[in-house]
């Protein structure tokens, strides 16, 4: 089965259930995929499509939109469209683009350049640290809902993978944020004076990064 949209047409997947409803989805395969109840007819199906068009045209954008990140990479503040080269043997940047040879050849760099970086970031800030305090242990992993987290209890530092997508001085600015909670284990007045002393624009950063 067909349906014709905005001069498009999309294939129709039908797949019949014991479902008292229909439902509508449009996968990544960017096909229009409907469940429905064993007896709904295909002129039913196309009146009730018909009637969700707008529905139906947003999950299209939605999918095209989600494509189109994926064909997209964050670098230290930066997009750049992933070029895909059979022929690379290692990966590459130039003003817009970032080149690889395959996706695991890019994840695996990025990995490396996320340590690297985390790394180089974290010694520069500690050693402009004046306060009087040990070295905590450094440890990367992706959060859901923190960009970093210090942990009193093992005196460590983690820091959220997702941040290498941001440029340096938002990585800068949560190293800053974590080890002023070594000295001051709240969000006080102390503490944000602290993290001002190290990082002037702070609320500029934050600001930023919630948007």
């Amino acid at each position: 089965m067909k349906f014709l949209l905005d001069g498009i047409e999309y294939d129709v997947v039908i797949e019949k259930k014991n479902n008292k409803n229909l439902y509508i989805r449009v996968k990544d395969d960017m096909k229009i995929h409907v469940s429905c109840n064993y007896f709904t007819t295909k002129n039913e199906i196309n009146r009730i499509l018909e009637e969700n068009i707008n529905s139906i045209r947003k999950m299209i954008e939605h999918i095209k939109k989600k494509k189109d990140d994926d064909n997209r990479f964050f670098y230290l503040g930066k997009m750049y469209d992933i070029i895909i080269d059979s022929n690379i043997q290692k990966v590459y940047l130039d003003k817009n683009n970032i080149y690889t040879k395959d996706m695991n050849m890019l994840n695996k760099w990025y990995k490396e350049e996320t340590i690297r970086v985390f790394d180089e970031r974290y010694v520069y800030v500690f050693n402009h640290f004046h306060e009087q305090i040990k070295s905590p242990i450094l440890k990367i992993r992706t959060m859901k809902t923190r960009y970093g987290v210090y942990n009193r209890k093992n005196h460590t530092i983690t820091l959220n993978s997702k941040l290498i997508e941001f440029d340096i001085d938002k990585i800068d600015y949560v190293i800053i944020h974590e080890l002023s909670h070594i000295i001051h284990f709240n969000h006080s007045k102390n503490f944000w004076n602290l993290v001002e002393k190290y990082c002037p624009n702070y609320k500029k950063i934050r600001k930023e990064m919630r948007e």
